[in-house]
């Protein structure tokens, strides 16, 4: 599990150690992970072991696997990331090249290493974290539309690929969630948080739901009716159009 320490990477652990999986939480932030296996070990009686990597550097992927190599991943949720909000041309390219090398590079990396594995034993599930975002551009977010975008046509061709092998990927598109998401953005952008301000849904509720999902081995799981919906706008009107609707969005939680 990546980005375990707090927001629906720690729901996620808390589904899964509900269900008697063992656990390997992998984040930046070494003292919530710390309290993460603290609370999962004593409430669901599991083991907890903990990885403190910045999933934003090269090579991470291969750190990790040399860590679990030996270890019978049944379940890999690759859920950090994070946002940037801005016109491309004066966003912090560091910002957003270590976005590009978490959500595309890491991901990827680590994606196909545990992949191998579970192909060798044939039973496996894995869950690739993007967003409603992953359906169109977003100007004034466009690095991080942009990846999650990577992120969906990537698990859906992996989902294509392993039928009938016994491992299954799910790509979980989340709309808007109760997180530190908005916090983070924000402050990398130098906008307030308090100018985000669509209806959210709780953590809980959407990590149980893509949970749900990976265990039915679904391919795309989009949480609602209006997130259905939302996804599936660029279908319906020009792209054009899309872009604009995004941009006008974008500007609103802006202002």
């Amino acid at each position: 599990m990546t980005g375990a320490a707090s927001g629906l990477g720690l729901e996620f652990s808390h589904l899964l150690a509900r269900d008697s999986f063992d656990l390997i939480l992998v984040d930046i932030d070494g003292n919530k992970l710390g309290e993460a296996k603290e609370i999962l070990e004593a409430k669901y009686g599991v083991n907890v072991d903990i990885l403190h990597h910045d999933l934003s550097t090269p090579q991470v992927a291969t750190k990790i696997y040399a860590a679990v190599k030996g270890r019978e991943i049944e379940v890999l949720i690759n859920n950090a990331g994070f946002g940037l909000s801005g016109f491309f041309s004066k966003t912090n390219w560091q910002a957003e090249e270590a976005m590009i090398q978490l959500h595309v590079l890491t991901l990827t990396h680590l994606t196909k290493l545990i992949l191998k594995d579970m192909l060798e034993k044939k039973s496996g599930s894995i869950m690739n974290v993007s967003s409603l975002a992953a359906f169109q551009p977003g100007p004034l977010m466009a690095v991080y539309y942009a990846t999650k975008a990577y992120i969906l046509s990537f698990s859906e061709a992996l989902a294509n690929e392993v039928k009938g092998t016994g491992v299954t990927i799910t790509v979980f598109c989340p709309g808007v969630t109760k997180t530190g998401f908005q916090g983070k953005a924000a402050q990398l952008s130098g906008s307030k948080e308090s100018r985000i301000n669509f209806r959210t849904i709780s953590p809980q509720a959407v990590a149980l739901y893509g949970y749900i999902a990976m265990q039915a081995g679904k391919p795309v799981a989009i949480q609602g009716f209006q997130n259905k919906l939302t996804a599936l706008l660029p279908r319906f009107v020009t792209r054009a159009f899309a872009v604009s609707m995004v941009r006008r969005i974008q500007e609103k939680l802006r202002e």
